[in-house]
């Protein structure tokens, strides 16, 4: 299949979820208001793109390349990233929905994530050494075996992190994030 290539287009509110996106390479192209929802976008490649305000949830990410892509105002609910490819793996999210997301094993080293639900997320052996969760709410979000070194928690809520099971030296928390680091050993702060 010939691969179609695709530079600095716009596409805006189109329903992907009904009529496919073209298989191809997508390099600095914005989308807005698009529905993907279902959709398989396995194996396409993403560089330098934005998507705006579009559903993605459910979307099918199998061996998809997204390098350097940013997500803003967009409902991502129950998407597998570790399915990503992960050559050049780089992502950040702004205002989005991803309850029940996984980026199971995947490296996102310094990756922001600014004012996201990310509640039931999965980052079990997840590489976020430097990341930043600003304004995040991660109830019942997952952190096992993963690497939080450096990564920036102060302004996160909902989250609890077992210290002796995450490698967290350098993490930044606030002090009404304590009890987030302490309820696995059922200590009660007040």
């Amino acid at each position: 299949m010939k691969e179609n290539r695709f530079e600095d287009q716009i596409f805006e509110g189109k329903e992907f979820h009904l009529n496919p996106l073209p298989f191809g390479d997508y390099s600095g192209c914005e989308f807005r208001v698009c529905k993907f929802s279902g959709a398989t976008l396995s194996g396409y490649t993403f560089t330098d793109c934005s998507f705006y305000d579009c559903d993605l949830s459910l979307v099918k990410l199998e061996k998809t390349a997204l390098k350097d892509v940013r997500f803003n105002r967009c409902k991502l609910l129950g998407v597998h990233f570790e399915s990503c490819a992960d050559f050049l793996f780089s992502v950040s999210f702004s205002d989005c929905l991803m309850d029940l997301t996984c980026f199971y094993r995947k490296d996102m080293r310094k990756t922001r994530f600014h004012s996201c639900s990310m509640k039931e997320a999965d980052f079990t052996e997840t590489d976020l050494t430097e990341a930043d969760f600003d304004n995040c709410r991660l109830t019942g979000a997952q952190f096992n075996h993963s690497i939080l070194e450096q990564a920036d928690f102060r302004t996160a809520t909902g989250f609890a992190i077992d210290p002796s099971r995450n490698r967290i030296k350098k993490a930044r928390f606030s002090l009404s994030g304590l009890p987030g680091l302490v309820s696995h050993h059922g200590i009660m702060i007040s």
